[in-house]
């Protein structure tokens, strides 16, 4: 029989990947515009161990139902300081299993309703009024598209069995031998990273094999090269993200290269397995079925998102026991001094028994702040070019910006009803000083990206090590070790005068510097202005009556005595 090309075969093919890979972003889009801010802070808030990882990336998985959404957003948050590289190596391998509820999800017969139902749900779509309804709709629609664009591209594959001169080209793909699994694994795997889609490459291996292009053992090889091939787009995400998010995709990427090595010499053995499996599930996937007058072989997506499931899921098994290994070698890639630095996107002394006793909870939050402080000193240290000082100006300005908001929100739920008006006071004392703290590390953060982005000559450097020593005589009476010290307040004249001798000089400068240079200067000045400010209303926060309190609250603490109710002190 005479096959047309076009309209047989690259028409439904090329109309039905589309529509397959179109249905896929609608539903992923549809469902992530839904949860995707409650899963992220979902993900955040339970992955703190390797088991409550594995568990968040399954369940999280599963409803966004993209495990490349979730492997980036994992990047991102490693990125961001919010979930350690311990946790995000298990979230990953959840996402891995969470994927396979699609691929199970893609193999339901329900292509010739899928039309039907896209076109229902698209006009539930535009008529609704809320954006709910809309995005519920919208992945409705993508889930229905899928079927019908994966019917659509097994009718076109379908007639590719009687031209002799294809049939040949693929039946040099075929893993009926050690060396046709690994060329079957590796071309799955590269059209995988081209179209950055493991469930689209597995739609169309499943359309193939329901066609019976591809025998079911070779479709199942496929989507083994599919989960390799999937690795790619989260290191792609991570290429311009911190040391902690790269390590976080090299852990993805390797677990899967170590998962498909121990799975190819299994690969055989594990055919006979899943042929005995599928007797449960309709039967041989081999044999074909008559459907329309039409030869179809309907069990093979069965059977290939039944092997992707249990693929992950050994996979997992296998490698859970060696998180710690993952950890302990990636944390040596591209490790250097700066790494030694303490890491203060983590709370050291917010605990849950602390805010139990509110005298603990006072003095772990005055402990916090303290930290955060001198972190924010941290970046004085790297604008001087100090090797253990941080390197990355925005990765430490994004974790004390962490440190801050959990302080912040720590200090806030003490704040209770039944709280006497004194404790409160001090409480809020707490909030305001947490606050002053973050916008003196916002001030600093931007003294060193100043200097970070220019070149200064040694003329001008002098003016600008000048001004870094001025704002450090200034944070000693801030920073814990002075505590007691004098303070520099706000309007202070010493104060005002040396940062209108450094203006001097830097204008004296005329001719011997660049413009550019004496401009950032200028700007430098400007930040070492609102550094004094915010130094001088965090001490005089720490001096205030609330802050008496807080010293017998200090008192009272190391002798472990209940927390008396703080009283003003009389004005003097």
């Amino acid at each position: 029989m005479q096959v047309d090309l076009f309209t047989q075969v690259i028409v439904p093919v090329i109309g039905g990947l589309g529509i397959f890979m179109l249905g896929l972003e609608f539903m992923s889009n549809g469902i992530q515009s839904l949860a995707v801010n409650r899963m992220r802070d979902l993900l955040a808030r339970f992955a703190g161990t390797p088991i409550k990882g594995v568990f968040a990336g399954t369940l999280i998985t599963g409803i966004i139902q993209s495990s490349t959404a979730m492997t980036v957003m994992t990047v991102g948050l490693v990125n961001a300081g919010v979930v350690g590289l311990r946790p995000a190596i298990s979230v990953i391998m959840g996402a891995n299993i969470g994927t396979t509820l699609g691929n199970g999800l893609i193999a339901l017969p329900l292509g010739p309703l899928g039309l039907l139902l896209a076109g229902l749900f698209a006009l539930v779509h535009i008529f609704a009024k809320t954006d709910k309804v809309k995005n519920i709709a919208l992945a409705c629609m993508g889930f229905a598209l899928i079927f019908y664009g994966l019917n659509l591209m097994t009718g076109g594959l379908r007639p590719l069995r009687n031209m002799p001169e294809v049939m040949s080209a693929i039946s040099s793909l075929r893993a009926d031998s050690f060396a046709g699994l690994i060329g079957c694994v590796t071309t799955a795997a590269l059209i995988t990273a081209l179209i950055h889609s493991s469930s689209a490459t597995i739609g169309i291996v499943m359309g193939l094999g329901s066609a019976g292009v591809l025998d079911w053992q070779t479709a199942v090889a496929f989507s083994l090269g599919a989960d390799l091939g999937t690795t790619i787009t989260s290191w792609m995400a991570s290429l311009n993200l911190s040391r902690n998010a790269k390590r976080a995709a090299y852990a993805h990427i390797s677990f899967n290269i170590i998962g498909v090595m121990v799975t190819i010499p299994l690969f055989f053995i594990s055919m006979e397995v899943l042929r005995w499996v599928m007797q449960w599930f309709g039967g041989d996937p081999g044999v074909p079925v008559m459907m329309n007058g039409r030869e179809s072989f309907p069990l093979v997506p069965v059977a290939v998102g039944i092997y992707s499931t249990f693929f992950n899921i050994f996979n997992t098994l296998l490698l859970f026991p060696f998180i710690g290994v993952f950890e302990r070698v990636l944390s040596r890639v591209g490790r250097d001094a700066s790494e030694d630095i303490e890491d203060y996107s983590t709370p050291k002394h917010l605990t849950s028994e602390a805010r139990s006793d509110l005298g603990k909870a006072v003095g772990a939050v005055e402990r916090e702040i303290e930290r955060h402080v001198q972190a924010g000193a941290l970046f004085l240290a790297s604008a001087r070019g100090v090797p253990t000082a941080p390197k990355d100006l925005d990765e430490h300005r994004m974790a004390i910006d962490i440190l801050s908001r959990d302080i912040r929100a720590y200090a806030a739920s003490l704040l209770t009803p039944d709280l006497p008006p004194a404790r409160a006071d001090l409480v809020a004392s707490l909030v305001e000083e947490a606050d002053f703290a973050a916008s003196l590390g916002e001030t600093l953060h931007q003294v060193a990206r100043r200097i970070a982005r220019e070149e200064f000559s040694p003329e001008a450097r002098q003016v600008v090590d000048a001004v870094l020593d001025q704002i450090g005589d200034a944070m000693r009476v801030v920073l814990p070790a002075a505590a007691g010290q004098a303070a520099v307040p706000q309007g202070d004249t010493a104060w005002r005068n040396g940062l209108t001798d450094l203006r001097t000089r830097c204008l004296g400068l005329a001719g011997a510097v660049r413009p550019g240079e004496r401009g950032a200067i200028l700007a430098l000045l400007g930040s070492a202005e609102r550094a004094g400010m915010m130094i001088a209303r965090l001490d005089d926060e720490r001096r205030s009556v609330p802050r008496l309190a807080r010293r017998t609250v200090a008192d009272e603490r190391s002798r472990d005595l209940p927390l008396p109710d703080a009283t003003p002190a009389p004005a003097e």
